[in-house]
């Protein structure tokens, strides 16, 4: 015990007391939770509850990263970005969806994949996670028709360290895109095994999912 009688650091449990949804909508909620904070206080904290997501690092036979540039209306900018979507069916397998998604934004299928890395994009205020895989071995495949910002969506290669540059020199901003770039090199460099595409993903976020089931079931 230290001093005044507190838990050692690392030991408190943050009991949430009370939870208000303030907000549910197509892609996101938002709640307000009351946690008891260490020495018995309870304070507010805002929530962004939200879809897990996929993205695919696409490596091609002559070194490429398969990137793509397209408008955030947020930011109203385009960005360069790796591959990616959200995990919105329920039960949806992740390795599946990424597949989709390449498909889908690339007109591009893999022979092999692997997870490159986990990451939660912005765990102060909301439980969002995306997982990165590497996928080799591209060819051609059926592309969907695309609509909204994909059908502005520009198809980039880029080769990897030029891509790791364009993140250090700030021209790539995308969390996603600088994690699976960056990731990609380090795991390069180090030689690093990589986990397998099956590889269990216990950040997985379920929580809107779960809401939005619910909400569903009781139309």
């Amino acid at each position: 015990m230290t001093d005044g009688g507190a838990a050692e650091p690392g030991s408190h449990d943050f009991e949430t007391v009370s939870t208000e949804t303030v907000y549910s909508g197509a892609i996101l909620a938002l709640r307000l939770d009351q946690v008891r904070m260490p020495g018995g206080r309870v304070v507010e904290r805002e929530v962004i509850e939200h879809h897990g997501a996929v993205a695919v690092a696409a490596i091609d036979d002559d070194g490429n990263v398969v990137l793509i540039n397209q408008y955030r209306h947020p930011i109203s900018r385009r960005l360069l970005e790796l591959p990616a979507g959200l995990l919105d069916v329920p039960g949806e397998d992740p390795l599946l969806a990424a597949r989709r998604e390449l498909a889908e934004e690339t007109g591009l299928a893999a022979r092999e994949w692997a997870v490159l890395v986990d990451v939660a994009l912005s765990p102060g205020f909301t439980d969002e996670a995306l997982r990165v895989y590497l996928a080799r071995g591209l060819y051609e495949t059926d592309r969907p028709e695309p609509e909204f910002e994909e059908a502005d969506l520009e198809v980039v290669r880029m080769p990897v360290d030029a891509a790791v540059r364009a993140a250090l020199s700030g021209e790539i901003v995308n969390a996603t895109a600088v994690a699976g770039v960056l990731a990609l090199a380090a795991a390069r460099a180090g030689g690093i095994e990589l986990r397998p595409p099956d590889a269990p993903w216990d950040g997985q976020p379920t929580t809107f999912l779960r809401r939005k089931a619910a909400a569903k079931s009781g139309d």
